[in-house]
C-alpha cells in the first residue's frame, strides 16, 4: 500500500490550509503516523509567501513555528503525488475537481468531512477579520487532523 501523503487546499495557502498542515502535522507527530504533509492553495496572489502573521501567532500559541512555510499553487503533480487532497472549503474543492487531472489518484474531500457532525461543512475563511477568526480556523484544522488521523490509520 502506497505511503499516506495528504495536501490541505485553502484560496491563497496563508491561512487556513497551513493551519490545517500545522495542526494535522501535529496530530501525526503524536500518533506516530509515517506520512507526506504539505499544503497549497488554488491562486497565485501569496506564492512564495509566508503564512499570514495571524496565523503564524495562533500556531505559535500551540508551540508551533509555521513561519518557513512558503505559498504555492496547487499543480496536477499533487493529484498524483498524495494519496488525499483536502479542500478547506467547498469552493475549493470545487476548483480541485475542475482542474483534477484524468490520471489524478488522489482522494478529494472537505476537512470538516472526517468531523462528526461537519460534513459538507467549510473552514471559515478568517483573512479579511480578526485575529479572533483565526482562533476558530484553528479549532477547525484541529478537529480535522484529529478525524483524518484517525481515518488514514484505519486504512493502513
Amino acid at each position: 500500500m502506497k505511503r499516506a501523503a495528504v495536501l490541505f487546499v485553502c484560496l491563497g495557502n496563508i491561512c487556513r490550509s497551513p493551519l490545517a498542515e500545522a495542526a494535522f502535522r501535529q496530530e501525526a507527530e503524536r500518533r506516530g503516523l509515517d506520512v507526506e504533509i504539505d499544503s497549497a492553495g488554488t491562486g497565485t496572489w501569496h506564492v512564495g509567501h509566508p503564512p499570514d502573521r495571524r496565523a503564524q501567532a495562533v500556531a505559535l500559541r500551540q508551540g508551533i513555528d509555521i513561519s518557513g512555510y512558503r505559498g504555492r499553487r496547487v499543480t496536477p503533480e499533487d493529484f498524483r503525488r498524495f494519496t488525499h487532497v483536502v479542500a478547506l472549503d467547498r469552493d475549493n474543492l470545487a476548483d480541485l475537481k475542475r482542474i483534477r487531472p484524468s490520471d489524478g489518484t488522489a482522494e478529494l474531500l472537505l476537512l470538516l468531512d472526517v468531523v462528526e457532525g461537519r460534513q459538507g461543512k467549510s473552514v471559515a475563511d478568517p483573512y479579511l477579520g480578526d485575529e479572533a477568526g483565526f482562533d476558530v480556523t484553528w479549532a477547525d484544522a484541529v478537529a480535522g487532523a484529529k478525524g483524518l488521523a484517525d481515518r488514514i490509520a484505519r486504512e493502513d
